[in-house]
């Protein structure tokens, strides 16, 4: 296995949907011309509902209201990103040395970050057969999905991500079909953690990177935070 590779982290606090959309285009260039190295940015959204290439994606957005719903390059459905989410978008170029030119495999290794860090809080998470993100099952049996996944590629350079639901308001997937699933479907790592958890949006947030670190095969360099 290959050292893990340099990458910059980037705090982005709060901060809208369409400012860190325009940064992440503006990255994926750079990178593309090696002026800067891989970057994680990790950031949380006022209330936005993103489409993604889905066909059915439009069809799914039931209600927004006063909600604004922006279509992007990503890959899957609708969903909903809003304050009490960990938002991780890795600009990263995927080298054919580290053997990592595998989409599927980059998926997966986000849906492994996700998992690992709700292990951190005692909550058990998995995969679904057949769908992306990260899920877990209640006490009842019920089939509970707590992270979202839609990227986009250029050249090898990824874009977007994954969106962990830690404190999330349950309320707005409520005027979406999430990904097209029934809303019910959503939930959140401080809703599903053992009573008595200690669950806040930094310490999540913190995790989250350290484990998108060690799947994604990447090492901090640098951080800096912003917002």
């Amino acid at each position: 296995m290959s050292a893990p590779a340099p990458w910059t982290i980037r705090d982005l606090g709060s901060a809208p949907f369409r400012e860190v959309w325009a940064l992440q285009l503006q990255m994926v260039e750079q990178r593309q011309r090696g002026e800067i190295g891989d970057t994680l940015l990790v950031v949380e959204h006022p209330h936005v509902f993103t489409l993604g290439r889905s066909r059915a994606a439009e069809g799914n957005v039931l209600a927004p209201g006063d909600v604004e719903v922006v279509a992007v390059e990503r890959g899957g459905d609708v969903t909903y990103h809003g304050p009490g989410q960990v938002v991780a978008y890795p600009i990263v170029l995927l080298t054919e040395e580290a053997r990592e030119r595998d989409l599927h495999a980059f998926l997966r290794n986000l849906e492994e970050a996700a998992i690992r860090t709700c292990a951190r809080y005692q909550l058990v998470a998995d995969r679904e057969p057949g769908k992306t993100g990260a899920w877990t099952t209640t006490a009842d049996g019920d089939r509970k999905k707590l992270a979202s996944i839609g990227i986009a590629c250029r050249k090898w350079v990824t874009f977007h991500g994954i969106a962990l639901n830690v404190t999330t308001d349950l309320a707005y997937f409520a005027r979406i079909n999430p990904c097209g699933f029934e809303a019910s479907v959503m939930s959140t790592v401080a809703a599903l953690a053992p009573a008595g958890s200690a669950i806040d949006v930094a310490s999540v947030r913190a995790a989250f990177v350290e484990e998108l670190g060690a799947t994604l095969g990447r090492r901090a360099a640098s951080s800096t935070a912003t917002g």
